[in-house]
């Protein structure tokens, strides 16, 4: 493929190397970013020379901090479609990396937010290293966690995909690896060299291939902040009501606790009631493509809703910090309101 100023792809022996190259705005995605990968992936699974397939972003900063949400900011705000589009495709790539037939390595380096967590922990063999900082931000945005984190954050071990999901903070390599979503920790210096030693894999080697060569120069994560404070996880965020989640860490005498209540209270109540029912849908859903659809149509209906042009003019247009949130409490979210992002308005992503 003819590379773009946004995408750079390239080949590493038998290894097709996709760069994301928008490192001032660390590697946000747009539109024909999401659609020059979709079109790469579709090339590569086809060509026997590809062996496998490597997703890096350029900069020392981030691998991807997300969405470009200025860009759906204005979307929504002009009604030009265009953020319904992004959506589309960008959950349709979601579904493709998970379902890839070919080893995907994900180089989460850096900052992974938002949809870089669905470009990176959807993959088969995904790479952290000292400087990740991961993290599902959305609910301070008046969002939710979307790119089919509500498959990925469910599964999660012990509760602590419900704790990325509401407070929105970031967690570093051990952490990733401690909830599912990251699979090896590599020194951030030795990545061109694993790039290069899968590209000498044999045309045709197998994931196992692959597997071995990243594990040979991994290192131990040791324990992070989720291993030690595991059991309080577990059981504060247990709850089906983000109400009763409040009120367990509260009684807890753990810094943590207070440090996670003080988080969650800087989010917009509708994102975090959203969020957690999403959450516990996608954990009782069949497969990654229900989740996907099921956010689909919450992100249909959150282009009608002021939290999200709230947050992120207070986060990125403004960058006040200070976001006023309607409704501003907890108590003022409605079931009635929270049940209307799960209507049916006819619009599918998938064939049935």
């Amino acid at each position: 493929m003819q590379a773009s100023h946004e995408i750079i792809i390239e080949r590493n022996g038998s290894a097709a190397v996709i760069r994301l190259n928008r490192p001032r705005a660390l590697n946000s995605l747009t539109l024909p970013m999401v659609q020059t990968m979709a079109t790469a992936l579709e090339l590569f699974a086809a060509d026997p020379s590809v062996t496998s397939v490597v997703v890096m972003g350029e900069g020392e900063r981030g691998f991807c901090a997300g969405g470009d949400i200025r860009a759906l900011h204005q979307s929504g705000s002009t009604g030009s479609g265009d953020a319904t589009s992004f959506w589309a495709e960008e959950f349709w790539l979601n579904r493709t990396i998970a379902e890839y037939p070919k080893p995907y390595v994900a180089l989460m380096d850096g900052i992974t937010m938002g949809g870089g967590v669905g470009l990176s922990a959807h993959g088969s063999h995904r790479i952290v290293t000292e400087r990740t900082r991961l993290a599902m931000p959305e609910t301070g945005i008046g969002y939710f966690p979307d790119v089919g984190t509500t498959w990925l954050l469910p599964r999660a071990r012990g509760e602590t995909g419900t704790w990325l999901a509401l407070t929105g903070l970031a967690v570093g390599a051990a952490d990733a690896i401690h909830a599912g979503l990251a699979d090896y920790l590599l020194p951030s210096t030795d990545l061109a060299n694993v790039v290069d030693a899968i590209g000498c894999l044999r045309p045709g080697a197998s994931s196992a291939d692959v597997h071995a060569t990243i594990a040979a120069r991994a290192t131990l994560p040791g324990d992070g902040l989720f291993a030690v404070q595991a059991e309080l996880i577990a059981r504060s965020f247990a709850h089906d009501s983000v109400e009763a989640i409040l009120a367990a860490l509260d009684a807890e005498a753990e810094p943590f606790a207070a440090d996670s209540l003080k988080a969650i209270a800087t989010r917009s109540p509708t994102s975090l009631k959203l969020a957690l029912r999403l959450l516990r849908e996608g954990g009782r859903s069949s497969d990654l493509s229900e989740c996907l659809e099921r956010e689909y149509r919450a992100c249909r209906q959150i282009l009608q809703t002021p939290d999200f042009y709230e947050g992120i003019r207070a986060a990125v247009i403004d960058k006040d910090r200070n976001p006023q949130w309607s409704p501003a409490r907890l108590d003022g979210v409605s079931e009635a309101e929270i049940e209307r992002y799960f209507g049916v308005d006819g619009a599918r992503l998938f064939a049935e």
